[in-house]
């Protein structure tokens, strides 16, 4: 399940390529072309979770409260 950038305000390349589903390489072929969006950081790449759901074409949640539900 992808975590919310509540949850997880970043995710590594190995986390991204599990969420989605491909492998390593692939993962960091679409962050180094921009496809999904990063910050290089000392010879690494981040990718804010927010950035993954906008790649998904995903609503960011922007409340992480879960609501109660009657019983």
């Amino acid at each position: 399940m992808l975590p919310t950038p509540q949850e997880r305000p970043t995710l590594t390349v190995k986390e991204v390529s599990k969420l989605l589903g491909i492998g390593r390489d692939k993962a960091y072929e679409l962050i180094k072309n921009g496809t999904i969006p990063s910050l290089p950081i000392e010879g690494r790449y981040i990718v804010p979770t927010a950035n993954l759901w906008t790649f998904l074409n995903a609503e960011v949640p922007n409340n992480t409260q879960q609501q109660e539900h009657p019983q």
